[in-house]
């Protein structure tokens, strides 16, 4: 496979179908810098933010300043996932001069505006949740220079799909025709014209030295959520290239079983926050599945890392409903319409749904795994999404609290993934059903018939707290075999 140069025309054919114009303001030749403003792509691997960022620098001859900032001002601000992101920032930190790159990282207000304004162009990333796009269009929109948003997401450029894509079944033949070329590989290298140390000293920003600091007092004196604590799952590069390295070495063995066993801890990958932050690139992650195991074990994994997780990006990327019921087909809103009546067996406060104090125990440790270790298994995640569809009063109240507990516990919430994952519990992505109670022509599944279906004996005996009493409701079908079901 050829790797390509930087500035070559593979790579600028690429760049041009990642590189979205944010504001009509041109670039201004007085500004002192380019300014590469990294948000949703923690890496400095297979970024195509970055690689366009060295390529304008060099191209006017101006230095480049890598800025990545951590606020408190999103909804689910907290030490977890300040953790996390400040132990990716100090892997990023400590690479950096040894790649010669000029990194830096704040924390606290944003300083991005202020740096904006010193800038010739100001280069970001592309990614449609987690307020990402709200702080890209804002700096756009205030910004005196010209701003491009850049798709680093996902391995196949989102630009090559021009709507919204109905399902897995319509994205997979694009996705393996564009595939092999997506993933030739770059020869990345450093900007030829380096920062000066006076100049980056007179932007009088309050830069962390996140390399050698504290992480755990920084966290401590931030004003976010300290109830939503650390966890075990550390962040950065070299954590998640070694969960890579263990999944591939163990975890890919008889993939397509061991995934829908909730007791096997090895049995799934468990990447997704790293994919989340961007701080290991999915093609990376792709080209070491392939190298490291059979077709068979590869393509089970592949289908779910590639075709649902490209799916998800495209379908918040193209609907601005994403989070919302509106999001869903006419076939799933005429069930709801019909059905929002239905006298439900039982239902739950968000707040008792939080503290995992249901009926179920299957769906008690669930919640625990994820108020805990910030992750769930992914057997668990679609019972205990399909559950609160009939345990909320409403099914407009099921998905606002299934958003708001991932997006506050989740390490990969606010992820596109996540957020398609919770609509395919209400009828995204699938096809209609046999009319039920409550459920209506949306896929049932059923938390007691789980515990026949699947192996759950050593996940209730990790998770399952006190209360490992078998559901009292249950009886509901899981849906029909062999139908397709997203990695969540």
């Amino acid at each position: 496979m050829t790797t390509h140069p930087l500035g070559s025309p593979f790579v600028r054919d690429q760049l041009s179908q990642r590189t979205f114009p944010l504001n009509e303001k041109r670039l201004q030749p007085e500004g002192e810098y380019i300014l590469y403003w990294m948000q949703s792509t923690q890496r400095f691997e297979d970024n195509w933010a970055l690689r366009l960022a060295t390529i304008e620098a060099d191209r006017i001859g101006k230095p480049l300043l890598i800025h990545h900032e951590l606020t408190t001002t999103s909804a689910h601000a907290s030490a977890r996932f300040h953790t996390f992101v400040l132990e990716g920032a100090r892997d990023l930190a400590r690479r950096a001069e040894a790649l010669g790159l000029t990194y830096r990282f704040a924390l606290g207000p944003s300083s991005a505006d202020h740096l904006a304004a010193r800038a010739c162009v100001v280069v970001t990333d592309l990614f449609p949740t987690d307020g990402v796009a709200e702080r890209s269009a804002h700096l756009a929109a205030r910004a005196d220079c010209r701003v491009l948003a850049v798709d680093s997401a996902g391995v196949v450029p989102s630009a090559a799909f021009h709507k919204e894509e109905y399902a897995a079944r319509t994205i997979r033949p694009k996705l393996a025709r564009l595939l092999e070329l997506s993933l030739e590989p770059v020869a990345d290298r450093a900007p030829k014209r380096q920062l000066a140390a006076d100049l980056l000293s007179s932007l009088g920003v309050d830069w962390l030295d996140v390399a050698h600091c504290d992480i755990a007092a920084e966290v401590a004196s931030s004003d976010v959520d300290h109830a939503v604590g650390a966890v075990a799952t550390h962040g950065g590069l070299h954590a998640a290239r070694e969960r890579l390295h263990a999944f591939v070495a163990d975890g890919l063995q008889a993939y397509a079983e061991r995934r829908r066993n909730p007791s096997d801890v090895a049995g799934s990958s468990r990447l997704s926050p790293y994919l989340h932050y961007g701080m290991i690139s999915p093609v990376e992650v792709v080209t070491k599945v392939r190298a490291g195991t059979g077709r068979t074990e590869a393509d089970s994994f592949l289908n779910e890392m590639l075709t649902w997780r490209e799916l998800s990006f495209n379908f918040c990327l193209r609907n601005p409903s994403y989070a919302s019921l509106a999001a869903l087909p006419d076939w799933a809103q005429r069930s709801m319409n019909r059905h929002a009546l239905d006298a439900r067996e039982v239902t739950y406060p968000l707040e008792q749904l939080e503290r995992a104090e249901t009926h179920d125990a299957v769906w008690n440790a669930g919640q625990r795994e994820l108020v805990e270790t910030g992750q769930m298994h992914n057997v668990v995640r679609m019972l205990w999404g399909k559950s609160v569809l009939t345990w909320a009063p409403t099914y407009a109240l099921a998905l606002e609290w299934l958003i708001h507990l991932n997006n506050k516990y989740g390490l990969d919430g606010r992820d596109p993934n996540s957020f398609a994952g919770i609509q395919w519990c209400f009828g995204k992505f699938d096809r209609p059903f046999a009319a039920r109670p409550v459920w209506g022509t949306i896929r049932s599944m059923s938390l007691s018939r789980a515990l026949v279906k699947y192996d759950m004996s050593g996940y209730l005996e990790r998770w399952g707290g006190t209360d490992r009493q078998l559901s009292l409701i249950g009886g509901q079908g899981m849906g029909r075999a062999g139908a397709e079901t997203p990695r969540w």
